[in-house]
């Protein structure tokens, strides 16, 4: 294979590597169409660095830890602790990255990873996904405010009180909160008792 033949590939390896702020999956590749062989060139010339298996990034470069854990782990959404910082719903930086995956997800290397990992009937597993801007600028999947706040609710009791209790004020305090779609969600997951009573101490 000569030079010429190499530059077409690698040009469009380069180009991801540009658009995805330096992060790159194997999978990216077949779904391009290009050989992951051009994986192996790049690394050893230097531009690339494998972080984890099929995840790489532009060598140099600090890399997006968020970004790449949904990279690694299709079905993570982040959720609960890491959603209220992303939403704004939390002041300090959480210790480690909460995701929720849908029932049954072999969740042992997640685990493994450093991960909070929350489990959700997969009938509700995609209520209210959205997507939100990394730290590093890279798009990550996560959910709505009214979801969050939800999941929190479900989940107090394996939860610092203070971030469940600065989440809610932060909610009702913003104009941006949809009280109808809070309730909404809240009866699909069939705590319309406790969350009223929660909300309603507060408005």
């Amino acid at each position: 294979m000569d030079v010429k033949s190499k530059s077409g590939p690698l040009a469009n390896i380069r180009g991801l590597l540009k658009k995805q702020n330096g992060i790159l999956s194997a999978s990216d590749l077949s779904h391009s169409g290009i050989p992951r062989t051009y994986l192996a060139i790049l690394e050893k010339n230097g531009e690339i660095q494998r972080i984890s298996r099929g995840i790489y990034v532009t060598a140099g470069n600090m890399p997006d830890e968020m970004a790449m854990l949904q990279r690694r782990f299709r079905g993570a959404i982040f959720s609960h602790e890491t959603a209220l910082y992303l939403l704004d719903l939390m002041d300090r930086t959480p210790l480690f990255y909460s995701v929720t995956v849908p029932s049954g997800f072999n969740a042992t290397t997640l685990k493994a990873s450093g991960a909070k990992v929350y489990f959700v009937q997969r009938n509700l597993y995609p209520l209210g996904l959205t997507a939100r801007k990394s730290p590093y600028g890279n798009s990550i999947q996560t959910f709505n405010m009214e979801r969050t706040i939800c999941d929190v609710v479900r989940s107090r009791n394996q939860m610092d009180v203070q971030f469940v209790n600065q989440a809610l004020k932060k909610y009702v305090e913003q104009r941006g909160g949809n009280l109808n779609q809070l309730w909404d969600y809240a009866a699909q997951f069939r705590i319309q008792k406790i969350m009223r009573e929660y909300i309603e101490v507060l408005l």
